[in-house]
């Protein structure tokens, strides 16, 4: 019983939120009505759909929401009407002469029965519509408290107390109204002036309503939350609570107290898809959706020559290894940029040099690629434990933020486990080419060198394609490249036909990388690489010795020059001391 005379009280302090002030122009203009048959009813009608909303929206009925919605938007522009014709006489004419014979017979009816129950319920039931209470501490606690335990006659009778504690409030507020219009009525010469009032009244209220304004004093809905908590913890003086509309706990049954699982605050963005069409799976059995219910699921999108995948796998690999135990489950999905990623054991041999131990899934087709819609490399999607999208970042960095996802999802798996989300954020060993970009001095983009895709192009010659021609080198500024020797340009990727054909690009970055593989019959290629025309020294890439030497053994992306210290435009040139060296693209960092 404590518990609903609090909800009653509370309804009944809700005449002192600022909420309450829209809804009462309606009020009075009904005050003049009879009690039984046309206010009573009306009150009733409001009780009655707050009540009935309350306990749909409290159980998550979502199509409740709108319909709500569509009612207080149809309520508004009626009145709003009405109001407008209140305010201008010659309105209301206008929108009474289509009426005007139906109201002739209505009126005689009318004056016989003033006002119909059932009219009134309607009328209650539109201005319900119209009224929202402030979400105060009690009526947080029934609401709360339905939305964890569900649909009830307890939840039912909870709302039902407070609609009629507000209703009962409102009564006595239309019956104050009463008194003041017949005052006005027995002074007739200001009758017109109170009828533009009440217009202006009710125009002001569906505009309260329509923008969600409040027009009082600041602090007088927090006072009203205060008074109500000092009402609950006098009735319930055992009891904790906590202000606001979220508070639940202590204000239901005891036998009902249970801990409320966390909720994170990342939103939904859709479900996971399938995981089907992968050519092959490493390093586990192919996994499915179904399976990975209960789990948080990190899918991370790489390819294995992509020099921004190669930068974030360091994070993702962390992340595999922390929260293993805790309810993570890390799956790659390596979806190739070139042809030559789509080569199993390529990837293979990726997994061991970049120490990859969680489940990747070889999507050489496209298949998982096109069911996330995907557009990225790197892309990272966060999936929870029903399997729902929550987060994705695409590229690399934010991994101080990808990790507090990681850790939000965990935390609503631990607590209803009872375990915790282990807190902090990993610090990944990452040398060589998995360093993070020195992003401050970067000036030159990724260049692709086959011609469906090539910029920056600029030797003498012009480009033949699918043709072996020679090529010379021609005065170059940052981010230009050219060619020298005897190649063939193709779509994707361009081919040293003969020993001594070398490439050229002026560049401005820390770190130099270029996608490169051996001949096509896979035999080695060696090459030499300077730096403003001598060998690199100190600024030699990690795939190169200080005299500049290297080796394309497979096909991978290789780090050639590394600046230390300043960081400034320099010329880089690598020439192909065997023939059939394969050229990709430029990456820096």
């Amino acid at each position: 019983m404590i518990l609903y005379l609090a909800a009653f009280l509370g309804g009944a302090l809700t005449l002192l939120s600022p909420c309450i002030l829209p809804v009462l122009p309606f009020l009075f203009a009904r005050a003049d009505q009879p009690f039984l048959t046309a206010r009573l009813p009306m009150l009733a009608g409001m009780a009655l759909v707050f009540a009935a909303v309350a306990t749909l929206a409290a159980v998550g009925a979502n199509w409740a929401v709108h319909v709500n919605e569509i009612g207080r938007i149809a309520a508004m522009l009626v009145l709003a009407l009405f109001g407008l014709a209140l305010v201008w006489p010659a309105l209301a004419l206008l929108l009474a002469r289509p009426g005007v014979m139906l109201g002739n017979v209505l009126a005689e009816h009318s004056r016989r029965r003033p006002a119909t129950v059932s009219g009134s319920v309607l009328l209650g039931a539109a201005t319900g519509l119209l009224w929202t209470p402030c979400a105060g501490p009690i009526l947080g606690l029934v609401l709360s408290g339905a939305a964890w335990q569900g649909p009830s006659v307890q939840t039912a009778g909870l709302l039902l107390a407070y609609a009629a504690g507000a209703t009962s409030a409102l009564g006595l507020c239309m019956a104050a109204g009463a008194r003041l219009l017949a005052a006005a009525r027995r002074r007739l010469h200001v009758g017109e002036w109170v009828r533009r009032a009440l217009g202006v009244a009710v125009l002001a209220g569906v505009a309260s309503v329509a923008v969600g304004a409040d027009f009082t004093p600041p602090g007088s809905s927090r006072a009203t939350d205060k008074l109500e908590n000092v009402l609950l913890e006098w009735l319930t003086p055992e009891r904790s609570l906590t202000a606001g509309a979220g508070a639940m706990a202590g204000a239901l049954p005891q036998s009902s107290q249970t801990p409320r699982p966390y909720r994170s605050l990342l939103p939904v963005e859709g479900q996971l898809p399938a995981l089907d069409g992968a050519v092959e799976w490493l390093n586990s059995a192919p996994l499915t959706v179904e399976q990975l219910r209960g789990k948080v699921v990190l899918v991370d999108f790489w390819t294995y020559s992509c020099i921004n995948c190669i930068r974030t796998l360091p994070y993702v690999r962390a992340w595999a290894e922390k929260y293993k135990d805790q309810g993570l489950v890390v799956i790659g999905v390596h979806t190739p940029e070139f042809a030559f990623e789509k080569k199993v054991d390529n990837v293979k041999k990726a997994l061991g040099e970049f120490k990859l131990g969680f489940p990747v899934a070889v999507d050489s087709n496209f298949r998982i690629w096109r069911a996330f819609n995907n557009s990225y490399w790197p892309a990272i999607y966060l999936a929870d434990a029903q399997g729902k999208l929550r987060y994705h970042h695409f590229g690399e960095g934010r991994y101080e933020a990808s990790e507090k996802a990681i850790q939000e999802l965990l935390k609503e798996v631990g607590s209803r486990a009872g375990g915790q989300a282990a807190a902090g954020s990993v610090a990944p060993d990452a040398p060589g080419i998995q360093a993070a970009p020195d992003l401050a001095q970067l000036g030159s983009d990724e260049t692709y060198l086959g011609y469906r895709q090539a910029t920056g192009f600029n030797s003498n010659e012009r480009v033949l394609p699918d043709v072996a021609r020679d090529y010379s080198a021609a005065p170059l500024g940052v981010n230009q490249w050219s060619l020298d020797g005897n190649w063939r340009v193709g779509a994707e990727a361009i081919i040293a036909m003969r020993a001594g054909a070398g490439i050229a690009y002026r560049f401005s970055a820390r770190d130099l990388h270029l996608v490169l593989g051996p001949d096509q019959d896979g035999r080695p290629v060696r090459f030499q690489v300077t730096v403003d025309g001598k060998a690199p020294g100190e600024l030699h890439g990690a795939d190169i010795d200080a005299a500049g030497r290297g080796t394309v053994e497979r096909t991978r992306l290789f780090q050639l020059v590394r600046q230390r210290g300043e960081v400034k435009p320099r010329t880089f040139e690598v020439r192909f001391l065997d023939p059939g060296a394969t050229a990709y693209a430029f990456t820096f960092g």
